[in-house]
């Protein structure tokens, strides 16, 4: 992980990613941040040239964030070590123990999806 990013900063960074660029504003809706937080790791994240403005091409007023490159490549970095990490933790298990665990993480991941990611 780059030592001046967060957690908060990746999960900001994953957000971009998946929803393909949004503005600060959706972001502290949806992680129910304040917008001076979202707005000082968006500076942070801009500085180091992770995540770029772009004008909204249908509001000219609006300015949408959007992952560069570089910010792509940060994330795909952490992904590899994250994978890493759980192949690690779980090379001992056996597949009884391992389809165990997979059958658990379905059910918790339907209940926050039935939830509506609550």
């Amino acid at each position: 992980m780059h030592p001046e990013l967060s957690l908060v900063s990746y999960t900001l960074l994953s957000h971009l990613e998946d929803q393909r660029g949004c503005r600060a504003t959706d972001l502290a809706a949806h992680y129910l941040l304040d917008k001076s937080t979202v707005s000082r790791q968006i500076a942070t994240l801009e500085r180091l040239a992770l995540v770029e403005r772009r004008v909204d091409p249908d509001d000219q007023r609006v300015q949408v964030l959007h992952l560069t490159a570089a910010g792509r490549e940060t994330l795909a970095q952490v992904a590899a070590r994250r994978h890493a990490a759980f192949q690690e933790r779980l090379a001992d298990w056996n597949e009884d123990d391992l389809a165990g665990f997979a059958a658990q993480l379905l059910r918790y991941n339907a209940a926050h999806d039935s939830s509506g990611g609550a």
